[in-house]
């Protein structure tokens, strides 16, 4: 069936304490999206963010990050006073996050609800540190040591803490027992308040598309408590890392320096863990976009220590092998596949295999340097079972991408492809988001920067770069009237 959505983070929520969190302006989103005729929200991965700011290196494959917490519910509960949330300075420009100073203040205004919450009492918070004790346990555990440990890596912590001498943890789990209640408060919290968000927009008619990297940070509880999970050597140090080829656009490559899996090891599990994984999210969300899916046909290993890219080679990875098991225990699950960049027929193949949609961005159909894949990307060439986007998080917005990232010629090109000539440049927007509504695609998302017409100063991420990335929000009065008003009438229009 035919439908159409946002694609906003909930980082990028406007709100009044520095970043989006799980407050009403989360639920006044919702609200504004079935007004404009809408079907689905597509979010970024939820996970604690470690170095650089990144939702995709995350301190836990199953946490939650503890800054979507809605400070005014704290303050409802009677475990933080209005005036104490009022006073702090989490930045004075709410249109970027600025995560120097959420980090400074976000956790010790959440410690002084935690410590009025008197939660260890709490009959509900027992039974959720219960249920969730396979990771929970774990990742509060890490996180307590991390704090110790001046928030080092695992790999530089002592020898028997690296290699979880039983004798080591215990000691640890007694020394810092109300540092690691506090972290999992953080998450029964976390968890408590997701799960009314998604609720209610369940309820309202709007379905959830999460985001799940495909790897780990290093810098994880999953990589410190299960070692055989990943390509280590037998003092823990990774074997090999992750990354991308060099290609016309960066000549070393990427490094992206994550562990990759032991795929042995996995297979003879029965894919235990990922089965854990993926179920974990089904819950979380009712369509699980995976990134980097062709990383599960052949993934890029690059030589541990090596500073790009270039030394680097691919490997086979699980294949359908992984997806029958996710077929056999879920069924009904819904899965995306992104399966953009360099796509091998091996690649086609699997996602065909699995039966997912993979996605479809704008941005590449009129890119005159790839003679490849580019013509993949024109929608006259989508099949109904796909996803189409005007552009991803990791794209330039259309506006910027119009403006600086095409050549004239191609820019003829898009101008051709869809017969207008007419509209100004910095309307162009328009034109796409057309194109991509009116598509055969079955589902159409729609970066909220697109369909705002911002330039390249909202650009959400600019991948192999950090420290500006994952900072743009949105303004209060973006999502307007007239706004909502447009994208139901083109909704309507294009049967979504």
């Amino acid at each position: 069936m035919r439908g159409s959505g946002i694609l906003l983070p909930v980082s990028s929520l406007p709100s009044k304490y520095g970043i989006g969190c799980f407050s009403s302006e989360a639920y006044d989103f919702v609200d504004k999206l079935v007004r404009a005729g809408q079907k689905y929200w597509q979010i970024l991965p939820l996970g604690p963010i470690g170095y650089g700011d990144s939702p995709y290196q995350s301190f836990s494959t199953f946490a939650g990050n503890p800054y979507y917490i809605d400070l005014d519910r704290l303050v409802s509960y009677g475990w933080l006073m209005e005036e104490e949330c009022a006073a702090i300075d989490f930045g004075q420009d709410e249109s970027r996050v600025d995560y120097g100073k959420l980090y400074q203040e976000r956790f010790r205004i959440l410690r002084k609800a935690f410590l009025n919450s008197k939660v260890k009492e709490n009959p509900e918070f027992i039974r959720f540190c219960e249920e969730q004790s396979a990771w929970l346990a774990d990742y509060a555990l890490y996180m307590a040591i991390k704090i110790e440990y001046d928030n080092r890596p695992w790999d530089q912590w002592e020898d028997d803490l690296k290699e979880r001498n039983t004798e080591a943890l215990d000691l640890k789990r007694e020394q810092l027992g109300d540092e690691i209640l506090f972290y999992e408060f953080l998450q029964y919290e976390f968890r408590r308040e997701w799960n009314a968000l998604k609720e209610y927009a369940n309820a309202k008619g709007i379905r959830i598309i999460g985001d799940i990297p495909i790897y780990v940070s290093f810098d994880s509880a999953d990589a410190w408590a299960h070692k055989e999970l990943f390509q280590f050597d037998e003092f823990g140090r990774p074997i090999a890392v992750a990354g991308c080829p060099p290609d016309g656009f960066s000549a070393d490559g990427q490094l992206w320096g994550n562990p990759l899996y032991n795929w042995e090891y996995h297979r003879s599990t029965q894919y235990e863990w990922w089965m854990k994984r993926l179920g974990f999210c089904f819950s979380m969300y009712d369509i699980v976009r995976i990134d980097h899916f062709r990383g599960f046909d052949e993934y890029f290993s690059v030589p541990y220590g090596d500073v790009n890219a270039k030394n680097g080679h691919w490997e086979k990875g699980p294949g359908i092998d992984l997806f029958r098991k996710v077929k056999e225990l879920y069924p009904d699950a819904e899965i995306i596949a992104e399966d953009l960049g360099y796509v091998t027929d091996s690649v086609r193949q699997l996602v065909r295999d699995t039966g997912y949609p993979g996605m479809k961005v704008l941005e590449f159909a009129f890119d005159s340097r790839d003679t490849g894949s580019a013509v993949d990307y024109l929608p006259h060439n989508y099949e109904k079972n796909s996803v189409v986007y005007t552009g991803t998080h990791d794209n330039e917005t259309v506006v910027g991408w119009y403006r600086e990232g095409l050549l004239e010629s191609e820019r003829h090109m898009v101008r051709d492809y869809f017969r207008d000539h007419i509209t100004p440049d910095d309307q162009i927007h328009k034109t796409l988001i057309c194109g991509a509504m009116a598509s055969a695609a079955n589902l159409c998302i729609i970066p909220m920067q697109d369909l705002l017409g911002l330039d390249n100063s909202a650009r959400m991420n600019t991948p192999s770069t950090s420290g500006t990335n994952w900072k743009w929000r949105l303004n209060r009065d973006g999502f307007s009237d007239d706004v909502i008003k447009k994208l139901c009438k083109l909704t309507k229009l294009y049967g979504r």
